[in-house]
């Protein structure tokens, strides 16, 4: 292999311009001509792709965002919009693709690899929510914005003694909650992996009021619910003066912390590695601080879990 291509997709996360610079500098290292396909999979049909150096990449790594950009694309999900982004792959030239994106970029991967043409999937989602690797790009930087908004209000909380829910992302997993309300001491933290029942929440509020605490906490997962939806009912079953904060896309942006530069550098050179080897269908990750792969197929039959003893300990440290 002497060509290949890169893009990301779906929703941007902090770090992916990390992995797009690990890419095209470990390709460039090995003697391999490296392309990148702007707008994901839409840019791919239409060909919007452009060959990259070490001049592309240079100054990026502490971007948010992705310098190639994201779009989602409902044409590539067809066998038609699949063979044209095959045929525009072709006329470049290009022999295998890394895929930097979620769950659904994944299996535009897995379509393309069926066609016979090789890529490998490098997990960038602030959700945290893939199977296979402990941790996927974004996700540290996205807690980091959180824990901070989370501080920042619990400053007016304490001022005005109030109840406060604060909704993050993460689509229908919890870990940016779980992780979230555990690091900011939340009196409750509520995820989709979770059914807790209303009325301990509700309870917890009351007897931390009844010893004396002026304020409390709850950081929901938008894959729950409303978090207004919940603060109407939290206030009315409690008589708690409670305002409700969405944090919305400001989680998505900003400077990726270090942790998420180094997974991003170590995700998109081993994707190189798996690449150079001929070696398609797969998604790199990370477990236990060790680069792992493995085939799309097994990523997709496995759902990602919380860490249960995480949730547990944040029961019992909120009392």
């Amino acid at each position: 292999m002497k060509r290949i291509g890169v893009l990301t997709s779906g929703g941007d996360s902090p770090g992916m311009n990390a992995a797009i610079r690990a890419v095209v500098r470990k390709a460039i290292f090995h003697d391999l001509e490296v392309f990148g396909v702007k707008n994901g999979y839409q840019g791919l049909m239409e060909g919007n792709i452009v060959q990259m150096d070490l001049g592309s990449v240079g100054d990026i790594i502490q971007r948010g965002g992705t310098i190639l950009f994201s779009a989602r694309s409902e044409e590539f999900k067809t066998d038609a919009g699949q063979q044209r982004a095959i045929d525009q792959l072709n006329k470049f030239g290009i022999e295998g693709l890394i895929v930097i994106g979620g769950d659904g970029s994944f299996r535009g991967a897995q379509k393309l690899t069926d066609k016979g043409f090789p890529c490998i999937g490098v997990p960038g989602t602030i959700d945290n929510d893939i199977s296979g690797t402990d941790f996927t790009i974004g996700f540290d930087t996205s807690l980091n914005t959180i824990i901070e908004a989370v501080d920042k209000v619990r400053d007016t909380a304490t001022s005005h003694e109030r109840t406060y829910i604060i909704e993050v992302m993460g689509r229908n997993a919890g870990d940016l909650a779980l992780w979230a309300g555990l690091a900011g001491g939340a009196e409750s933290i509520l995820i989709p992996e979770k059914k807790e029942d209303f009325s301990d929440i509700v309870d917890r509020l009351k007897r931390g009021h009844d010893r004396g605490k002026k304020h409390s906490i709850i950081v929901l997962a938008e894959g729950v619910g409303s978090g207004f939806e919940y603060g109407d009912k939290i206030e009315k079953a409690t008589q708690l003066e409670t305002r409700v904060t969405v944090l919305g896309y400001i989680q998505r942006g900003g400077s990726p912390t270090a942790t998420d530069r180094v997974l991003a550098s170590r995700l998109g050179a081993k994707a190189v590695e798996l690449l150079k080897a001929n070696d398609g269908g797969r998604m790199v990750g990370i477990q236990n601080n060790q680069l792992v792969d493995y085939a799309f197929d097994e990523v997709f039959t496995e759902n990602h879990t919380i860490n249960e003893e995480m949730y547990q300990l944040s029961k019992e440290l909120s009392i």
